[in-house]
């Protein structure tokens, strides 16, 4: 049961990274290639540093998630990479990017200062511009909620099952798998 629930987070994960993704792409995209008279910086043609993060952030989740849920739902026993502590690790560095983009994100347009080019984003959902940026900064927050929830339930089942260094799927039998010996034989 708990297997399932782990692989589900990780399908949604992935269609929010996507999303993320694609919303990041398009933010990229209006201000790489602005008007020279748009109204939105004057007409010169920029980037946000926090939707890059985003962006790399969403693509190494793109590889991520797919990655977990099929080492989960096939049951691969490679080394050290399909162990829970591999897991814990890669959610834990996921962890950090996502709460640390979704964070500057939200904190870009408030309060309004010199160097910001968001604004206020409550003020200006009549724009298209702003959806997106209200949209990539909603994606990027259930993202992280995806993986914090994530990170939770693996590292409370790891802990209860006694299984850092077991392979992820979590559903082994210690007298039937060759990983598990091979792991008790390392130093």
């Amino acid at each position: 049961m708990i297997h399932t629930v782990r692989i589900i987070l990780y399908c949604f994960l992935f269609v929010f990274s996507f999303i993320l993704l694609a919303l990041c792409a398009a933010r990229l995209h209006y201000t790489t290639h602005l008007s020279p008279f748009d109204p939105l910086n004057g007409g010169v043609r920029f980037y946000d540093h926090i939707v890059v993060e985003l962006l790399v952030t969403s693509i190494l989740t793109l590889f991520w998630s797919p990655f977990i849920a099929r080492t989960i739902h096939g049951r691969h026993e490679h080394r050290f990479v399909n162990t829970f502590i591999a897991e814990l690790i890669g959610l834990a560095i996921l962890f950090l990017l996502w709460l640390v983009g979704a964070a500057i994100a939200t904190n870009t347009g408030n309060p309004p200062d010199v160097n910001t080019k968001w604004g206020n984003l409550s003020s200006c959902w009549a724009y298209g511009a702003c959806r997106v940026l209200t949209a990539m900064v909603a994606f990027a927050w259930l993202g992280w909620l995806l993986i914090f929830a994530s990170l939770v339930i693996t590292l409370l089942f790891a802990i209860a099952n006694k299984a850092f260094r077991e392979p992820m799927h979590g559903r082994w039998d210690p007298r039937a798998t060759r990983y598990s010996q091979q792991m008790r034989n390392l130093p």
